[in-house]
C-alpha cells in the first residue's frame, strides 16, 4: 500500500471576502474528490481572503498509481483560472 499527500499553496486574487474564498475552495476540492477519488480539505489559510492551502491524498496498490493520481489532481488544480499555484509539496506517508 502506497500513501501519498500533496498540499498546494494557492493564490484567489479576484477574492474579496473568506466567502468569496470559500466557495472557489470548495468547488475544487468536491470536483478533486469526485474526479479522481482522493481526500481533500482546506488545510491552511482559513482566515485569509486570497491564499488557502489545499490538501489532497491518495492511496493506491503501486507508486505509479499513485503518482499518476497526484500528476492529474495538480493539473486540474492548476487549470482553474481563478487560482494561480504557489507552491506544491509531495510526501509519501507511511
Amino acid at each position: 500500500m502506497f500513501v501519498l499527500a500533496v498540499e498546494l499553496d494557492v493564490h484567489i486574487p479576484a477574492s474579496h471576502s473568506l466567502k468569496e474564498r470559500r466557495q472557489v475552495v470548495q468547488a475544487v476540492l468536491a470536483a478533486a474528490r469526485r474526479r479522481y477519488g482522493v481526500s481533500a480539505a482546506e488545510v491552511a489559510g482559513q482566515d485569509t481572503w486570497q491564499r488557502a492551502g489545499l490538501g489532497f491524498a491518495v492511496v493506491a496498490s503501486s507508486v505509479g498509481q499513485a503518482e499518476a493520481v497526484m500528476d492529474e489532481v495538480e493539473r486540474f488544480v492548476w487549470s482553474h483560472p481563478e487560482i494561480d499555484v504557489l507552491s506544491t509539496h509531495r510526501a509519501w506517508l507511511d
